[in-house]
C-alpha cells in the first residue's frame, strides 16, 4: 500500500508536467506555423468566407508564389478554377502538380481525380475517361465509376455502362438493376427504329432478366410486336402492365385503342381502357378515351364519360375537359358563355398538365425514361402533376 501511495504521488505530478509540457510544445508549434504563413493565405480564407472567389483566388496566388511547396492549397486552387468556369488553369495546376517528384501516391491520385474532373468539365470526353479508369482500386474507385457513367450516358455507351454499373456494384455491393435495365431498354430502342426485331427481344429480355418490374421494357416488347403487325401480340404485352405497374397503361392507351381500331373491334378497345381508367384514375387515360367515343360514339357519350369521372375524381383537367364536351352539344346561344369559362379554366391548367421527377423537381411537358435535369432513371411517375397530388 505504501509503495502503491509513493508512485500515486509521484506519478500524479510527473504525468500533470509532461501533458503540460506537451501542449505547450503543440500550441507553441501551432503558433510558429501560423506565423510562417503569409497574410495573403488569411486573406484568401476569409474571401472565401465571404463568398468572393475571385479575390480567393488572387490571394491564394500570392500565397503560392512565395512558398511553392503548399500543395493542398495548389489543390484548393485548382477546384475553385473549374468552379469559376476557367478550365484551362485548373487542367495546368493539376498537370504541374503530377509532374511534382515530391507528391506521396495519396497526393498522386487526388491530382489524377481533380484532373479527370477538369478534362470532364471541358469537354475532353476521352481523356477524362482514360483518367477516371485510372482510379479503379483507389480510394476514389466509386467516384470514378459515378463520372464514367455520366460519360457514358453522354456519349449513348450502353454497353460500357452496363460494364460500370456492373462493376460499381460489385465493388460496393449495392444494386443499380433499375438504371441496368434502362440501358438494356436504350439499346433495344436503337434496334426498333432499325426494325431489327430479333436483337431488340435480347435486348429486352435482358433487360426484365436484371429488372423484372422493367415497365418500360415490356412497352418495347409491344412496340417491337406492332412493328411486325403482330398487334393481337402487341396488345397482350401492354395489357400484362396491369400486373407489373398499371400506372403505366396511361403512356400505351392511345397505342392500345389505335390497335383494336386496327383490328376492327375498337369498341372493345374502349371498354378495356373505361376498366382501367376506373381502377387507376389517369388523366391521359381520360384524353384517349375522351377521344376514342367521341370519334365512335358522339359527344353525347363522351361528356357522360368525363362528368362521371369528373365526379369520381375532381380536377382542373377534367373539367377543361368537360368544358369541351359541353361546348360540342351546346345550344348557339350558350356557346360563346362556354368557351369564356373554358379559355379561362384552361389558362389554369396548362401549369398542371407536367410530369414531375421525383428526384430533382424539375417538370416537364413531356415523359422522360431519364430526367434531362438530374440524370437518374425511372424518376418520372407515368401520371401529370395534378394526378400525383390527388392519389397522394
Amino acid at each position: 500500500n505504501m509503495e502503491f501511495e509513493f508512485w500515486w504521488l509521484l506519478g500524479f505530478p510527473l504525468f500533470f508536467a509532461l501533458g503540460w509540457l506537451t501542449a505547450r510544445v503543440d500550441i507553441k508549434q501551432l503558433l510558429s506555423e501560423s506565423r510562417s504563413l503569409p497574410l495573403s493565405y488569411f486573406k484568401g480564407l476569409n474571401f472565401l468566407l465571404n463568398e468572393q472567389p475571385d479575390k480567393a483566388i488572387e490571394a491564394f496566388i500570392e500565397v503560392v508564389k512565395v512558398d511553392p511547396q503548399t500543395i493542398e492549397l495548389h489543390f484548393a486552387l485548382g477546384s475553385l478554377f473549374r468552379r469559376r468556369g476557367e478550365v484551362e488553369r485548373a487542367i495546368r495546376m493539376h498537370e504541374n502538380l503530377l509532374e511534382r517528384a515530391d507528391l506521396v501516391a495519396e497526393q498522386k491520385m487526388t491530382a489524377l481525380y481533380e484532373l479527370a474532373q477538369d478534362y470532364l468539365k471541358a469537354g475532353l470526353l476521352d481523356r477524362a475517361e482514360e483518367f477516371f479508369g485510372k482510379l479503379q482500386g483507389t480510394q476514389y474507385e466509386q467516384q470514378g465509376f459515378k463520372f464514367l457513367l455520366e460519360i457514358y450516358e453522354q456519349e449513348k455507351e450502353w454497353n460500357k455502362a452496363i460494364e460500370t454499373s456492373r462493376r460499381m456494384d460489385s465493388a460496393s455491393g449495392r444494386s443499380s438493376a433499375k438504371d441496368i435495365a434502362n440501358f438494356y431498354c436504350e439499346l433495344a430502342a436503337v434496334e426498333i427504329t432499325h426494325s431489327r426485331w430479333d436483337q431488340a427481344r435480347d435486348y429486352l429480355s435482358e433487360a426484365l432478366s436484371v429488372n423484372r418490374k422493367c415497365a418500360r421494357a415490356t412497352i418495347l416488347l409491344g412496340d417491337t410486336e406492332k412493328g411486325q403487325d403482330r398487334l393481337q401480340a402487341a396488345i397482350e404485352y401492354w395489357k400484362s402492365l396491369e400486373s407489373q405497374n398499371p400506372a403505366y397503361i396511361a403512356l400505351v392507351a392511345e397505342k392500345m385503342l389505335a390497335a383494336h381500331r386496327s383490328l376492327g373491334r375498337e369498341d372493345e378497345g374502349l371498354q378495356l381502357l373505361r376498366g382501367y381508367l376506373a381502377n387507376n384514375p389517369s388523366l391521359d387515360l381520360l384524353n384517349v378515351i375522351f377521344q376514342g367515343e367521341l370519334d365512335l360514339h358522339g359527344a353525347e357519350h363522351a361528356y357522360r364519360l368525363v362528368r362521371d369521372e369528373l365526379a369520381r375524381n375532381p380536377t382542373l383537367l377534367g373539367l377543361d375537359k368537360l368544358l369541351e364536351a359541353q361546348l360540342l352539344e351546346a345550344p348557339a346561344e350558350r356557346r360563346h358563355e362556354l368557351q369564356l369559362i373554358k379559355n379561362l379554366v384552361h389558362q389554369h391548367t396548362r401549369s398542371l398538365a407536367l410530369y414531375r421527377c421525383e428526384s430533382c423537381g424539375f417538370k416537364a411537358r413531356q415523359f422522360y425514361w431519364h430526367c434531362p435535369a438530374c440524370n437518374d432513371w425511372e424518376t418520372y411517375p407515368p401520371r401529370r402533376t395534378e394526378d400525383r397530388e390527388l392519389a397522394g
